[in-house]
């Protein structure tokens, strides 16, 4: 079986299927996996594995939001629309955005709705954590300016509530 190897250990390792799980990880754009079949267990995950790779893989944050400050000034082609936004409630972390509670659920918000302070806006999933984004003040939901699973930056105006 020229598929699997044999180490100094006698584990058999099937190679092929470490590669097609390494080929699912890129796809799904998923960080680990793991499979089990009877007795066997296989995870492949993506960096070191080490507790010391998790910080650097945090200090690189900014490197993926060079893409996103690419993509705002395509949306933005100049600095007027940027004023448009003055005031917006901005998130205070790095992280994926989220407009429902779950998949499938209705949004938190929606643009005219009324919201009191501390009402939840949207959720910014960041190192596996939910963490809810409340309003900072009452008012009237003028615009949402992400949308759902999108990356968000440090101080990226998230909704604008007036």
């Amino acid at each position: 079986m020229p598929a699997k190897k044999e180490n100094s250990d006698g584990m058999n390792v099937d190679i092929k299927l470490v590669r097609d799980l390494a080929g699912i990880l890129d796809k799904a754009g998923l960080s680990e996996i793991e499979v089990e079949d009877g007795d066997r267990k296989i995870k492949v995950s993506r960096g070191g594995g080490t507790f010391v790779s998790a910080p650097v893989a945090a200090a690189p944050v900014p490197a993926p939001a060079a893409a996103p400050v690419a993509a705002a000034p395509a949306e933005a082609a100049s600095a007027a629309p940027a004023d448009d936004h003055a005031g917006a409630q901005k998130s205070p972390m790095v992280g994926t955005v989220y407009l429902a509670p779950e998949p499938g659920a209705a949004d938190f918000i929606s643009v005219g709705d009324k919201v009191a302070a501390g009402d939840t806006l949207l959720i910014v999933e960041a190192m596996k954590v939910m963490n809810p984004i409340a309003a900072e003040s009452a008012g009237t939901v003028k615009s949402i300016l992400v949308e759902n699973g999108q990356p968000i930056e440090f101080d990226q105006p998230l909704v604008v509530i007036a």
